[in-house]
């Protein structure tokens, strides 16, 4: 298997509120066959229903709003960004589960969750430095 992630689906009970949760971060995405699709840098978000999603990957489709033992992360260039993430979240919809704080290692980072309950980190982490793209780059970070 190539190193490497083409798309991260998360599943859904209202798909045009969450939709409408993404557009009101910004996003843009195309809604085709009740999935909607966004390019996010060299991958893609999707949106689709929570039950199609597990049967599709023949499972049980669970409770929503768990959690779910995945955190999406979004890292930013600034502090400031962070709050400012943090706050579009909330007034789109979300939940601010963790305020911006700096942490024991150095960066400063918040989280909320989505209208679905789905986790979102939001970091300034100037060690993991971003492209212009918004590419981030994972730095050598030793051996142990």
């Amino acid at each position: 298997m190539e190193q490497r992630i083409t798309l991260i689906t998360l599943g859904v009970t209202d798909l045009a509120r969450s939709k409408a949760f993404y557009e009101a971060l910004g996003w843009r995405g195309q809604e085709v066959q009740e999935t909607v699709f966004f390019q996010a840098g060299g991958l893609g978000l999707v949106l689709w229903g929570r039950e199609k999603l597990a049967r599709d990957a023949g499972l049980a489709p669970g409770t929503a709003g768990g959690f779910g033992g995945i955190v999406l992360a979004h890292n930013v260039r600034s502090d400031a960004e962070v709050d400012e993430l943090l706050a579009a979240a909330e007034r789109a919809g979300g939940t601010v589960t963790k305020p911006g704080v700096a942490n024991e290692i150095g960066f400063y980072s918040g989280a909320f969750t989505d209208p679905d309950g789905h986790a979102w980190e939001v970091a300034h982490n100037p060690g993991f430095p971003l492209a212009e793209d918004g590419t981030v780059t994972i730095p050598d970070l030793g051996t142990a």
